[in-house]
């Protein structure tokens, strides 16, 4: 659609377009989006569901406890907790495939393949479909590992494994020399990256239920830094090689790093419980609730 509006208009209308949608979605969000307790729509059976089965639902309440917010101590637990800790590494390494593919892919294609800028364009987007198809089969696996009577760890690590395992097909790209075989391994890789893309879901599993936003920011921020590192490395490796070679390799062993930490560093994934917060326990034989 950009790339339309660019063709058409000029760069300059893709700001004003993409800027204009994104104001009138937030608009929709804001008449449609609520909490639980004040949707229009829900009925007494769903939201003591929700609120059952985890969901802090009084969290935006008046009244409601505000010891649970984020707090500096917090932050140290997160990273500190082997299995964060695992976890967040391999969101790391896992975004340097996505930004491989999103900054240098097109320039591979045109420097190392001597495509035309067109062709390029068109064959880039071949690997993103492969990728979107991956990240739908990954979850589809994961579900029916679950379904299955698998732990949730085996239903998370097996796709994401697997797929990272996948991701690394792209240094076979150093030993051919056919475009099509270039290409396949390159969409190879990146349905691989698709398979193993469940961060997020994992971050569901885990995250403690007082800091979810604090735990995913720090989730978020950890793999923008290879989101920043990625291309200089890459633009680096090529300045001082000459080649993709080496770029592809380290982009490869990222993928081997990432299967490394979910196998070895993660260990059983499970939510992790917060020291220092307050909570109630749940009431007995008609007592009130006690706090512990």
């Amino acid at each position: 659609m950009m790339g339309a509006i660019v063709y058409h208009w000029g760069w300059q209308h893709v700001f004003l377009v993409m800027g204009a949608l994104g104001i009138v979605i937030s608009v929709v969000w804001m008449f449609t989006i609520y909490s639980p307790k004040d949707h229009p729509k829900i009925n007494a059976a769903e939201y003591d569901y929700i609120a059952q089965n985890g969901a802090l639902v009084e969290l935006d309440q008046p009244g409601a406890k505000k010891d649970a917010g984020p707090k500096w101590s917090y932050i140290g637990q997160l990273l500190s907790n082997r299995m964060m800790a695992g976890i967040y590494l391999g969101q790391f390494c896992i975004n340097a495939l996505t930004y491989f593919f999103l900054t240098w892919f097109p320039v591979y294609l045109v420097q190392e393949r001597g495509m035309t800028i067109l062709k390029a364009g068109f064959i880039a987007s071949l690997p993103a479909v492969c990728g979107f198809i991956g990240g739908v089969l990954g979850g589809i696996i994961s579900d029916w590992l679950l379904r299955r009577g698998n732990s949730l760890s085996v239903a998370r690590k097996v796709p994401i494994v697997g797929g990272m395992l996948l991701s690394m097909s792209m240094i076979l790209c150093n030993y051919v020399d056919a475009d099509w075989m270039v290409v396949g391994f390159m969409a190879l890789a990146f349905f691989g990256k698709g398979i193993g893309a469940l961060g997020w879901a994992v971050m569901s599993d885990t995250a403690p239920k007082e800091i979810a936003g604090l735990s995913g920011g720090l989730f978020n921020m950890i793999g923008n830094l290879s989101s920043i590192s990625t291309p200089i490395i890459i633009g680096y490796i090529i300045a001082s090689t000459g080649s993709f070679k080496m770029a592809l390799v380290f982009v490869g062993v990222n993928a081997f790093i990432a299967a490394f930490s979910y196998l070895f560093i993660v260990g059983d994934i499970k939510r992790i419980e917060l020291k220092g917060v307050t909570r109630d326990a749940p009431a007995e034989d008609g007592k009130a609730p006690v706090a512990r």
